[in-house]
């Protein structure tokens, strides 16, 4: 949409084209924050209801006052330098990490030219080295919400309305723990005609090979038409998609923050997830879903189970899951905790 500021004053860059964690979190989080605040996202990419400016006037914006860099990745905090050391913009340096491992030393530099740290969970400051402000993601609990007919919406998503559907949704690779969820759904499936399982997702050059091991095992077992690949899907489908399932697999090995739990849980979905990122903090074991340890097969075989066995435990915890996601997951606390940030570093002498 145009820009009808004369200048903002925060700017976060998106310096990647296609969708990722981070992208989501620009374009969920910008139009909920430019109620409280001038803010404006650049980069390629962006839909056009996420308020944005062209990356060459966000370069070129005027030494009138100082301005906020909110960068996420590592080239987003290395531009902001640029503008700020080289060009002389009046660009205060703000960073969130969601990373839980160790830093490389290039990445500890560019941390320590900010002026404001933020991390999206306690393990994810742990690592930064210098103090930094927690604060977690939230959902837009408008835009991901229960199906008013979930059943109408499986037909018009050419989906079951009869299974009990499972969902697990991201890039397709190990990290994610993609096998551990087929292998349980071979387990699984057999014994419960009405299980089914969607992952959506890209499928990138490099993990080509481990989904067509994965496709073959789902072939030979003869589950073809009951798990399925339903590849990278518009933003918009992949909140449909939410909506159809009766529970969300998220059994990655290593992740970040995950946000695909709270969306899933905003929608009414109970999760399984494993213990890592930052699921053990949004998702109460037993109540709206479960947590299972990480890279193994034969609990979250068993926690998946559970769920699909007893159907009024399931929708219970759907029911669960979306009231917890609306009174402490909301995006609206997230977005306001990082616009105070904002204030403070504009602000500063």
């Amino acid at each position: 949409m145009p820009d009808p500021t004369p200048g903002p004053l925060v700017i976060a860059p998106n310096l990647k084209r296609r969708l990722s964690g981070v992208t989501a979190t620009v374009v969920r989080l910008i139009p909920v924050q430019a109620r409280m605040i001038a803010i404006r996202a650049t980069g390629p990419g962006l839909p056009p209801e996420v308020p944005h400016i062209p990356l060459a006037r966000a370069v070129l914006m005027p030494r009138d006052r100082w301005r906020v860099w909110h960068a996420r990745r590592n080239t987003e905090m290395a531009l902001g330098l640029i503008l700020r050391r080289v060009l002389r913009r009046k660009y205060r340096l703000m960073f969130t990490s969601a990373a839980q491992r160790r830093h490389t030393g290039f990445t500890k530099w560019l941390i320590r030219q900010q002026d404001a740290l933020v991390a999206t969970s306690d393990k994810a400051a742990s690592y930064l080295d210098r103090p930094a402000t927690v604060v977690m993601h939230g959902v837009d609990t408008g835009v991901f919400h229960p199906a008013g007919d979930r059943a109408a919406l499986r037909r018009a998503l050419s989906l079951d309305p009869d299974a009990v559907l499972i969902g697990c949704f991201g890039r397709v690779r190990a990290q994610k723990g993609v096998d551990l969820l087929v292998r349980a759904g071979l387990r699984l499936l057999p014994d419960r005609p009405r299980a089914q399982i969607v992952l959506t997702g890209r499928i990138t050059p490099d993990n080509r090979a481990f989904a067509d091991g994965l496709l073959a095992e789902i072939r030979a077992a003869g589950l073809e038409n009951r798990i399925r690949f339903l590849g990278e899907l518009p933003w918009d489908q992949v909140v449909r998609h939410y909506q159809a399932l009766d529970l969300f697999a998220a059994p990655a090995r290593w992740e970040g923050f995950g946000l695909t739990p709270l969306e899933a849980m905003a929608c009414g979905v109970p999760t399984v997830a494993a213990r890592v990122g930052a699921y053990e903090t949004l998702i109460r074991d037993g109540v709206t879903g479960s947590l299972v340890p990480a890279d193994d097969l034969d609990t979250l075989t068993e926690a998946l189970r559970r769920w699909l066995d007893d159907d009024a435990a399931r929708r219970q915890a759907g029911r669960d899951a979306r009231a917890h996601v609306e009174a402490s997951h909301a995006i609206e606390g997230e977005a306001r905790a990082l616009v105070a940030l904002y204030h403070d570093l504009l602000a500063r002498p």
